[in-house]
């Protein structure tokens, strides 16, 4: 058996970025386009009004300030409301593709690698633009890797699920190495004219590159101590669409069943217990202290509830920077958030210190991934 590291991580920001204030307000204009439009059945009390959102609602129920997201026209013209992604021909590479070389280039140039040092690419992400051919094999061959490519889709753990896939493989010795991506166009699944949910993602990619411990260069390396995945059915997240939405007029995507909805209050209730009991029985079951973790880098959902799972992780209040949080500037990213964390606040610690990287939603699923610095 080999020991599995992560030597680098890259990730790709788009430029455009949707701030509270410009969200809400092509929000609040939908919300009177529609209450006027409906007046009369509004009086008659046959249909509900559109209720304006706030800024201070924002950020209070999420923690959110921004996010990035590929198009911003579309989404803040109240007669549209959602991205106008050009759907792009066979000829040309993918948008998620795209995104995923450019988060797989920083990453392999971190870690000292070339495309020929790859065995294989997995893209895990919570949507994928196409059944098949795999994004993965699409990444593959524009990065030039030989070896193998494959997809997947645990929704928005399919980072930690991707990791845990990787190393299994590396570690068994059927890989040396593996390239993992997660290219997420959240906007795209988004309903952006849903008051409860308007405001949760954006889109971003990040890239993990592991590979066999004694190989990989000790600049960014963190060693995985241990991986575990947890699932158990769940119906209070649910998106009946599975793939990218498009513009055409009628299409399936503009019914409200066919794009991300959940129910935020059970979601909480029991993912918080599920994903806290996970992690402590995980660091248990490696004989591991709680109080040993140095950080912890969460999946970025929701900042009220990745604090309550520091703390009842830790048992205490988590200190500045022990659960690092990027929600402000880039919203919830389903499966690239905690690898975003991890990216941008790991280079700090010192040789020795644990962290755990941990990523849960819809399924429920939980990936749970100790990780100690080289």
């Amino acid at each position: 058996m080999h020991g599995v590291a992560i030597s680098a991580t890259g990730v790709f920001t788009p430029e455009e970025t949707i701030s509270n204030t410009e969200l809400v307000a092509a929000f609040n204009a939908f919300a009177e386009r529609q209450n006027a439009h409906n007046a009369d059945a509004i009086a008659r009390g046959e249909k509900e009004p559109v209720p304006h959102s706030s800024e201070e609602f924002i950020l209070k129920a999420s923690g959110i300030e921004s996010r990035h997201v590929l198009d911003k026209t579309g989404v803040l013209d109240p007669a549209i409301m959602h991205p106008l992604l050009r759907e792009r021909g066979d000829d040309e590479i993918g948008q998620m593709a795209e995104m995923a070389v450019a988060a797989a280039t920083d990453a392999l140039a971190k870690a000292g690698r070339s495309p020929a040092d790859i065995d294989g690419v997995i893209c895990a992400a919570s949507n994928h633009e196409r059944a098949y051919p795999a994004i993965a094999i699409e990444v593959q061959d524009a990065l030039g890797i030989r070896g193998f490519g494959f997809d997947m889709n645990v929704a928005c753990s399919s980072a930690t699920f991707g990791i845990q896939a990787a190393a299994d493989m590396i570690r068994s010795g059927s890989a040396r190495s593996i390239l993992m991506v997660n290219p997420e166009i959240c906007s795209a699944h988004l309903e952006w004219r849903d008051r409860d949910c308007h405001f949760i993602f954006g889109d971003v990619c990040t890239a993990v590159v592991l590979e066999r411990s004694e190989a990989a260069a000790p600049d960014h390396r963190f060693d995985i101590v241990s991986t575990r995945c947890l699932t158990q059915f769940s119906n209070n997240i649910r998106n009946n669409n599975g793939f990218l939405r498009r513009t055409r007029p009628g299409h399936m995507a503009d019914r409200r069943d066919m794009l991300f909805r959940q129910e935020g209050r059970k979601v909480f209730k029991q993912v918080v217990p599920m994903v806290s009991d996970m992690i402590l029985g995980h660091l248990r079951d490696e004989g591991i202290g709680a109080g040993e973790i140095s950080r912890l880098w969460l999946h970025q959902a929701n900042k009220a509830m990745n604090d309550l799972i520091g703390e009842k992780v830790l048992g205490r209040k988590p200190a500045p920077g022990e659960q690092p949080n990027i929600l402000q500037d880039y919203a919830n990213t389903s499966s690239a958030g905690s690898i975003i964390a991890f990216s941008k606040y790991s280079d700090d610690l010192p040789s020795g210190a644990l962290g755990v990287i941990c990523s849960f939603g819809a399924g429920y699923s939980v990936g749970s991934v100790i990780v100690r610095r080289a």
